[in-house]
């Protein structure tokens, strides 16, 4: 969410190639499964509470936990179909206290305002972002153990303005003088939000899109150099020794994965690779610190079209990143954003499986070329008319109607079966439609193996399995899960060949139940 840079461009491109290029009209594919090739290890699929859990998260019970099982839940119904998509992080938003001004925040939009447990006259209330702390009780006794709180905006008693958005474009919203107070309350709302919820968190993520001027009033936001960025971190990280907290920094939630290479357009808050964990950038270097996570995360917005772009770029990102040691990527913010050169528009809300095709797409290419460790959403609930919910509620405070998406079932086609400690294998496909990718995964514990086909295309097509080497065989008792237009996660025992569904994301699992 690694290697010489030769044998990732190599590895890529043949994953590419058998991924998506050997068209063919009707007819079978085999998919060979090779334990012997290893790539990543999957740390987490997340998604975040920001905005709506504030409020969804004191409707009615029954409503509430019905959609914390829809996003968290490990569990089975009766038919073997699973409850949910098993989260294994879950994100949430510390706030920067713009709800507590209400209008006087200049952000117009209430649903996108939010709480801060500090209070206008310097006391800590963690009774606030109430909502927001039942879901991380939710995900607790659903089993989800990774934690991470991030940060749009300093806490508005600390910017310069007042204000959870900056005033002037592309000026930081923080003095450094106030860097000390920022992460003292940072701590102590980690160490509150613990005592309230039981929920120790893995990752503090101060930063979010530094590239990006937050200057309109549409969010929490604030902009960053990489110099402030660092020196932020390192003040942080001073503080969580102090407190003895094994809470590790996350930096530095690129707006767009181009900014992890190269500034580009954005002098001095670009090159974030060499930035902050390459020594031969000693101002900004934080890559020492044992209180940083050796991660660096980014966003796959406006990045995903088109597609053979889209791969070029995660190719030199997975051989860049590659270059430093022990160094991960974390794909850590997505849903349909803008045109995307006319593939899929963001705006209007699509629940179908056309919107949700484009996002396994996307997860594919991130973990397959990329190589990211983890992969995750943006808005885990939605009040909005656009292509960033999983879940979709009413624009009601208190009560409303809910609904799923197939984008939340295709990301669980990956989430509930793809687990943390798993090892990405190599995967071909051979007799594969354009359109159609596969990736596939080890449980090194208990021998499993997790395949991820995503068919785009209108072809329906037969499949059959075998292992790779010189004792190369058939697989042939195999478990799938299949989301299309009329199902989501549907389970099928199958022996020897199994059908893929036009327009459909399947899951096969051999190996275990």
């Amino acid at each position: 969410m690694k290697r010489n840079s030769l044998t990732a461009f190599v590895s890529a491109c043949s994953l590419l190639c058998c991924s998506a290029a050997i068209a063919q009209s009707g007819g079978s594919m085999t998919l060979t499964l090779d334990t012997r090739k290893t790539y990543q290890t999957i740390e987490n699929f997340s998604a975040s509470d920001a905005w709506a859990g504030q409020f969804v998260g004191q409707w009615p019970d029954a409503k509430r936990n019905a959609i914390a099982d829809w996003l968290f839940s490990m569990d089975t119904l009766a038919n073997g179909q699973p409850k949910g998509i098993g989260l294994s992080m879950w994100r949430f938003n510390l706030g920067g206290g713009s709800t507590q001004q209400g209008a006087a925040s200049g952000i117009r939009d209430e649903w996108r305002r939010a709480e801060s447990f500090l209070e206008e006259n310097g006391q800590y209330n963690f009774g606030r972002q109430a909502g927001q702390q039942w879901f991380l009780q939710a995900a607790k006794a659903r089993g989800v153990k990774d934690y991470l709180a991030f940060y749009n905006s300093p806490p508005v008693q600390y910017t310069r303005n007042g204000k959870a958005f900056t005033a002037l474009k592309g000026v930081t919203n923080i003095d450094s003088q106030h860097y000390e107070k920022f992460v003292l309350y940072t701590v102590e709302a980690l160490k509150g939000l613990q005592q309230q919820t039981g929920v120790h968190f893995n990752y503090i993520s101060p930063v979010n899109e530094p590239q990006w001027d937050w200057s309109d009033g549409g969010q929490e936001g604030c902009p960053y150099t990489n110099e402030q960025i660092s020196g932020l971190t390192k003040a942080l990280a001073m503080q969580l020794k102090s407190a003895k907290l094994s809470t590790e920094v996350l930096i530095a939630e690129a707006g767009h994965l181009k900014y992890l290479l190269k500034d580009d357009d954005r002098p001095g808050r670009g090159n974030q690779v060499e930035a902050f964990f390459q020594v031969t950038k000693p101002a900004t270097y934080v890559g020492n610190i044992p209180q940083v996570a050796k991660v660096l995360a980014g966003h796959s917005y406006f990045s995903t079209s088109p597609y053979a772009a889209g791969v070029a770029l995660r190719q030199q990102l997975a051989a860049k990143v590659g270059e430093v040691k022990g160094l991960r990527f974390w794909q850590s913010e997505y849903c349909i954003l803008g045109d995307n050169d006319g593939e899929i528009n963001g705006n209007k809300k699509d629940t179908g499986i056309r919107a949700a095709l484009y996002v396994a797409r996307t997860i594919h290419t991130d973990l397959a070329v990329a190589n990211a460790t983890a992969w995750q959403w943006w808005l885990a609930i939605s009040a909005y008319d656009y292509k960033d919910g999983l879940v979709y509620v009413d624009r009601n405070k208190t009560d409303g109607n809910y609904s799923d998406s197939k984008m939340m079932w295709a990301l669980g086609n990956y989430s509930r079966f793809v687990r943390p400690g798993m090892q990405r294998i190599e995967a071909t496909l051979a007799g594969a439609p354009e359109q159609c990718y596969v990736s596939a995964y080890r449980d090194s514990k208990s021998g499993h193996l997790v395949a991820v086909v995503v068919n785009g295309s209108k072809e329906a097509k037969q499949l059959s399995l075998q292992t790779a080497g010189s004792r190369s065989k058939a697989i042939q008792q195999i478990t799938t899960y299949t989301t299309s237009a009329e199902q989501h996660l549907a389970k099928q025992q199958a022996t020897g060949v199994v059908t893929i569904q036009p327009e459909s994301i399947m899951t096969i699992v051999v190996g275990s139940k």
